[in-house]
């Protein structure tokens, strides 16, 4: 009987041991993040991930390089991932479909966002990581041109040929994309032309075409001597960039929300272009970039 007492409690122990005990989720069941395609994309879940790691019992998974929103928003409410970065102009726009308003400020934005998730995605926007990763229309300094704003770049294009390419998606996006930015800025472009982000750049480095909607946080708006002009206008939302998280994932990880407070503001946009610009220019493996940093800032340790 002893023994069959003592086998028991091992047993029940193990089950116990097996739902996490009072940290909520097993340590045998990791955080999955997700991420778009791109360098900076490649970078945060690790910037994350590794945070997390370093600062929890909580192990993580990566699903970087996923897709853009329109994969990874169904992948989070179906919670095939358990968080990533957005954008807060994204998640305004391509993902609850609401207007911005001109002039609107970042933390208006995040509010706005941070309800429309909790109502219809089950998910939310914990705090932004400091930078914001926008629109500027980028042009190649060869070009000729001389425009500091969208407006001077518009009344250039009425009187010089200029063509424009960007991102399949960019010519469908509803409230900021090609037609309302045209509606906006009265560009006359003599064509327009699909790119894949990654060749956008340099397509208007080889004259391919003259205009293209950089992210402002993309190195290769140095590496190819790009030159940006500011949003006048105010025709695109902030940006902000912030970890979206299952509401589900924060009550199962009740740790999670608090940890992931240490990031907050700890990323600047000069940080971020600097990141991007190892990975891009210096070939360096994103998650090492992502140690890095987080190194150098103190916020993990060797």
């Amino acid at each position: 009987m002893k023994k069959s007492a003592a086998v028991i409690l091992l047993a029940a122990s193990a089950v116990l041991a097996g739902c996490g005990g009072d940290s909520g989720g097993s340590a045998s069941d990791p955080i999955v993040i997700g991420g778009k395609p791109w360098t900076e994309q490649y970078i945060l879940p690790h910037i994350l991930g590794q945070y997390i790691e370093a600062n929890s019992d909580y192990t993580v998974e990566y699903e970087d390089g996923l897709g853009e929103v329109a994969i990874l928003t169904p992948a989070l409410e179906k919670g095939d991932i358990d968080m990533y970065v957005e954008y807060t102009g994204t998640g305004l726009k391509d993902v609850l479909k609401e207007e911005s308003k001109p002039g609107q400020s970042s933390e208006e934005v995040l509010e706005r966002v941070r309800a429309g998730y909790e109502e219809t995605l089950g998910a939310t926007w914990l705090e932004p990581l400091g930078f914001e990763n926008g629109y500027t229309l980028a042009y190649s300094k060869d070009s000729g041109y001389d425009a500091k704003t969208y407006s001077e770049l518009a009344e250039i294009s009425k009187t010089e040929d200029m063509s424009f390419g960007a991102p399949h998606p960019f010519y469908e996006r509803q409230g900021d994309g090609f037609d309302d930015m045209i509606k906006t800025y009265p560009f006359n472009f003599s064509a327009t032309e699909s790119f894949d982000p990654a060749i956008m750049y340099e397509a208007v480095k080889n004259g391919d075409v003259d205009v293209i909607p950089a992210f402002t946080t993309d190195s290769r708006i140095g590496l190819f001597d790009l030159e940006t002009t500011e949003d006048d206008k105010s025709f695109f939302p902030k940006y902000d960039a912030a970890p979206v998280v299952r509401m589900d994932t924060l009550e199962e990880y009740p740790e999670l929300e608090e940890v992931l407070k240490g990031l907050a503001g700890q990323i600047s946009e000069e940080e971020m272009l600097a990141m991007n610009a190892k990975v891009d220019v210096d070939q360096e493996v994103a998650s090492d970039v992502a140690r890095e940093f987080l190194l150098e800032k103190g916020l993990i340790e060797e």
